[in-house]
């Protein structure tokens, strides 16, 4: 037996009164949660969670442009209402993503934007209007008197013809039926959008002593409490409104440094949290009913995609 606690023991003396007051003093303090309770050395690695506010990012908008502005930077400089320090997991990484996509345009649709573009572009709108229906029905009776183009006219009024009888045909496909060719796609690669990103993570938790184990106990109510909407009122049952839930700042550090090499983090909600009491596979428990091993899953997906600016020449390590 080892302060009480013991797989086979019984709890010392007052035990539960000194764990409850242990507990309590881990709710108010602000003092770090740390598990393995072990001093950190300054080549000690580990990844910090700090528990902050979210703040909304409102609808404001930049000065020279009309990108609204992000809680990015509002989030990243609050100090932590609470910190947890963990090991390094295994399997940490980061993936990094836009979206491209494949998309087509033929010289035909490309004409037609042109002469949108132009009119759109136009000092006088009217006139504008004028010169894109000269420039349209001009290049028509240029198309029409190529082979091509007589082609493409006859197969989609074919088309027309045959789709009121039932059939289910295009000009492209008819075209291609009875010339073997079809209009160039101008088939291309395109960016289309951003990602956000998702970190996952998995911590065992073997609690060796009493205060190890409150202290695994607060750290594992203060995420759950944490990710938890708020109601904005004492009383049980939601509100008309419920307001988000705290969000996280995650930090690999190295002693009390940023870590000179993993990557960095933007502020991050926690989407998932999944706790095993059984963590080796069986129930066991100490004396005080602690189990005797846990294991923890968290799933973190930052508030916000991550731009080429993000990156500054002072970052020591990969950046994010």
């Amino acid at each position: 037996m080892v302060n009480g606690f013991s797989v086979t023991g019984s709890l010392s003396p007052n035990a539960e009164r000194i764990a409850a007051a242990a507990s309590a003093k881990l709710s108010s303090s602000a003092a770090p949660l740390r598990y393995p309770q072990k001093s950190i050395g300054k080549d000690d690695d580990y990844l910090e969670i700090g528990v902050i506010e979210y703040i909304q990012p409102g609808l404001e908008t930049g000065v020279n442009n009309l990108r609204l502005k992000t809680g990015t930077e509002k989030n990243s400089n609050q100090k932590p209402k609470q910190t947890i320090q963990l090991p390094i997991p295994s399997n940490i990484g980061d993936t990094n993503q836009v979206n491209w996509g494949d998309d087509s345009l033929n010289p035909l649709a490309a004409f037609g934007a042109e002469q949108i573009g132009n009119t759109l572009q136009s000092g006088n709108l009217i006139k504008g209007l004028a010169d894109a229906y000269s420039n349209t029905v001009n290049t028509a009776k240029e198309t029409l008197t190529k082979g091509g183009g007589q082609d493409l006219i006859s197969k989609y009024f074919q088309s027309k013809l045959v789709n009121e009888l039932g059939a289910n045909t295009t000009p492209e496909g008819l075209l291609s039926r009875a010339t073997g060719q079809v209009l160039n796609p101008n088939l291309e690669l395109l960016f289309s959008g951003v990602n956000l990103r998702t970190f996952k993570f998995d911590f065992d938790f073997a609690p060796r002593d009493e205060k190890e184990s409150n202290v695994v106990k607060e750290i594992i109510r203060v995420f759950k409490q944490s990710m938890a909407p708020r109601t904005g009122s004492n009383t049980a049952g939601a509100g008309l409104f419920i307001s988000a839930p705290n969000i996280f700042l995650l930090k690999y550090k190295s002693g009390n440094q940023d870590h000179p090499y993993l990557n960095k983090f933007k502020p991050c909600a926690l989407t998932s949290m999944g706790m095993n009491y059984t963590g080796s596979g069986s129930y066991s428990t100490y004396a005080d009913k602690t189990p005797v091993h846990m294991k923890l899953s968290l799933s973190f997906t930052e508030l916000n995609p991550i731009y080429n600016e993000d990156y500054k020449p002072s970052d020591i390590g990969v950046g994010y």
